[in-house]
């Protein structure tokens, strides 16, 4: 009875939050889905958003992801590799670095945009442009993907590396040809994480990116990503709703189309690794 009891509980925990995410799909395709087009997808904002497009919306959003994901992939890769494969040696540094990626982890976002403002916008000279916005979300992504890469690398069986140096290899072959492939499924959902937090990020971006609706000639003009447009349009524009909804659903779109790429492109690097 214990045990049947138990699998209820947890069966309908599970179909809990299936059923709020399909509540929530449905509520933004049924609404959204009258107001996508072409035309929506390839033509400016008209009359504060109401009427037109997305189109430098759009734009802008692509621009800020690539910068925040060329920032932070590298950086934080390096970092997980450090803390799995190197720290051990160095129990007080690392310790201080877990410590501080967890405080960063838990920052809510408007400090990151406030610091963002301050030091890419003021103080580096950005002013209110793309790279300062895609920067300051390289710094929000960070530390949540390297403690997923770092967790995924250290649950690698300590077999693997005994057994490539058993081989001749070098570390550095080591974690390029055993270590990585073996942690994929880890980096993967870390960028994953990545992706889903640059794209659908607004209180940071409000101070560092711009609020300005206007096509993007470079990263350093100013722009607004599509969830600063869902917020502008649903908050500050009266019957921008239809609008707001037609954006919702073109990010939710973004977002699979953008995370099945990205696993497309780590399995594919992948296999090249291993075949290497």
């Amino acid at each position: 009875m214990i045990d049947r009891v138990f699998s209820t509980v947890v069966f309908a925990a599970a179909a809990l939050v299936v059923a709020a995410l399909v509540w929530v799909l449905t509520d933004v395709v049924s609404e959204g889905a009258a107001r996508i087009s072409w035309a929506f997808l390839v033509t400016e904002p008209r009359d504060a958003g109401r009427a037109g497009g997305i189109a430098p919306v759009l734009v802008s959003t692509l621009w800020v992801l690539v910068i925040a994901l060329a920032a932070a992939l590298p950086l934080g890769l390096g970092v997980a590799i450090w803390l799995s494969e190197f720290a051990p040696k160095q129990r007080g540094f690392a310790a201080y670095t877990g410590i501080t990626l967890d405080v960063l982890a838990g920052i809510p976002s408007i400090v990151y945009g406030l610091f963002g403002n301050a030091f890419f916008s003021v103080y580096m000279g950005l002013g209110y442009s793309l790279l300062a916005g895609g920067l300051t979300l390289a710094c929000m992504i960070l530390p949540v993907f390297i403690r997923t890469c770092e967790s995924g690398l250290r649950q690698v069986s300590d077999d693997w590396r005994q057994g490539a140096w058993a081989l001749g290899m070098t570390r550095a072959a080591a974690v390029c040809h055993v270590l990585l492939p073996a942690a994929r499924p880890a980096i993967l959902a870390g960028l994953v994480l990545g992706i889903g937090r640059a794209t659908a990020e607004t209180a940071a971006l409000l101070f560092t990116s711009g609020y300005v609706d206007r096509m993007p000639e470079s990263p350093l003009d100013s722009g607004r990503v599509l969830a600063v447009h869902i917020f502008d349009l649903s908050m500050n524009v009266t019957g921008g709703d239809g609008a707001a909804y037609g954006s919702a659903l073109v990010l939710i779109v973004l977002i699979v189309l953008l995370n099945g790429l990205a696993q497309s492109l780590v399995d594919n690097w992948f296999k090249r690794r291993i075949s290497q």
